[in-house]
């Protein structure tokens, strides 16, 4: 099957294009896209990908699925476009990064300036159906970024992922601790932020694994 997104990660996740259930994936996927409004618009759904190739992947951050309401999503986990209101979780993962590494609080949420650096934010769920939370879960978008995790924990060597919440932790279990730097904590939610998420150093602690091992750190 021929799918659209950067060389790199086409040659990496080959193999998942031609399963079974990439295929009713993809026939979901478009049905859902002609039937009615769904996030994020089409061009974007591997934004993750495209901005991120596999040889500048440095750090990963899981989130689960994209934002559900008009203009927010645009295929970056946490983020939204230049002049989009901050979610409250990115409120959050701003005040942390503050706190962490006096870094003052952008005027843009649009964190595709990390992505350039080599960070994939990546959801699990790539699509989503307009104000319906996890609508397209179990679909199949879990099976292919497992996939991607995969390559990357097999292929890479000193990553940094970044597990906020439960449901990026136990998306992550099988990601080898003794090649890779795995940081988990409760999610930026404001559900959870106060229950450990603020004060976990993780943007610090992330650059200076990197530059431990001889790797640009991030500018946050």
């Amino acid at each position: 099957m021929e799918v659209r997104i950067e060389d790199s990660w086409k040659q990496k996740l080959a193999p998942e294009f031609d399963k079974p259930y990439f295929g009713e994936l993809t026939h979901f996927v478009k049905n859902e896209y002609t039937s009615g409004r769904v996030y994020p618009p089409a061009k974007l759904i591997f934004n993750a990908f495209d901005l991120c190739p596999f040889d500048n992947v440095k750090v990963v951050i899981i989130g689960q699925d994209p934002y559900h309401g008009p203009g927010q999503a645009h295929g970056l986990c946490f983020s939204v476009p230049e002049g989009i209101d901050f979610p409250p979780s990115l409120v959050n993962i701003f005040k942390e990064i503050n706190d962490d590494l006096h870094v003052e609080i952008p005027q843009s949420g649009n964190l595709e300036r990390w992505a350039k650096q080599g960070v994939l934010l990546l959801n699990a769920t790539l699509t989503v159906k307009a104000h319906q939370a996890g609508s397209h879960q179990n679909k199949g978008w879990e099976q292919f970024t497992d996939a991607a995790i995969r390559v990357l924990n097999e292929e890479k060597e000193h990553l940094v992922f970044l597990l906020w919440g439960s449901y990026a932790q136990r998306k992550g279990e099988f990601i080898d601790r003794k090649r890779h730097l795995v940081l988990q904590s409760p999610h930026p939610s404001p559900l959870s932020a106060y229950r450990g998420f603020f004060g976990n150093g993780h943007f610090s602690k992330a650059n200076s694994y990197l530059a431990e091992n001889g790797l640009e750190p991030i500018n946050w």
